[in-house]
């Protein structure tokens, strides 16, 4: 399974109003989490956050939520930021916008965010000039890639840290696929960026 662990320079000069990175001045970072919540990894994700007094931001996606309120709230008590990641994690590139658009603001009665992330980061034009009307998109610059199953977790946490630097927002996820590998990655990424002097913050 081939993806780019640093987003490509010709993607971000391509969709320069997507939010891809935040100040590079400042040795701080953005952990983000998207197609939560789930049982078996939200609250997982939560206890190593909290043992860091660490906040991030979660995309949820509007299904899982209607599923699993409780957890949803945890993260909104805990401090966490709210994201929208559509209702059903649709492919941007497979929907037409007009269902697209509809399925965002179906997340959003549940969300109540004016965060967008794309699922899969994908999205056509016409959507995104849509949603920018509404939503701040963000996208990111480090993927932990944690969602492949061939990736081993200690290479999972190797992509972050390599390519990590300051204003990075970077993807981990909670989902079923990528429990082997957030769950080790999370909490040795955290020590080894509080120790290179890195701070975190929510967008």
């Amino acid at each position: 399974m081939w993806y780019p662990i640093k987003s490509p320079f010709w993607l971000r000069w391509l969709y320069p109003q997507l939010i891809w990175h935040r100040s590079r001045k400042h040795p701080c970072l953005y952990l983000t989490f998207d197609d939560g919540p789930i049982p078996d990894v939200t609250p997982e994700i939560l206890n190593i956050l909290k043992s860091f007094e660490i906040k991030a931001t979660f995309f949820c996606v509007g299904d899982n939520v209607q599923k699993y309120p409780e957890i949803f709230q945890r993260i909104k008590s805990e401090g966490h930021q709210i994201g929208n990641h559509t209702h059903n994690h649709l492919k941007g590139w497979k929907t037409s916008k007009k269902e697209y658009l509809k399925n965002v603001e179906l997340c959003n009665k549940f969300t109540n965010s004016k965060l967008f992330r794309p699922p899969y980061g994908r999205g056509t034009r016409a959507q995104y000039l849509d949603l920018k009307k509404e939503y701040k998109i963000i996208m990111w610059d480090v993927m932990s890639g944690d969602f492949d199953l061939s990736l081993s977790p200690q290479q999972c946490l190797k992509n972050v840290i390599k390519h990590t630097e300051n204003g990075s927002i970077i993807v981990f996820h909670d989902n079923i696929k990528a429990i082997p590998r957030v769950t080790y990655a999370l909490p040795h990424a955290i020590e080894h960026w509080l120790k290179a002097g890195y701070t975190f913050a929510t967008l």
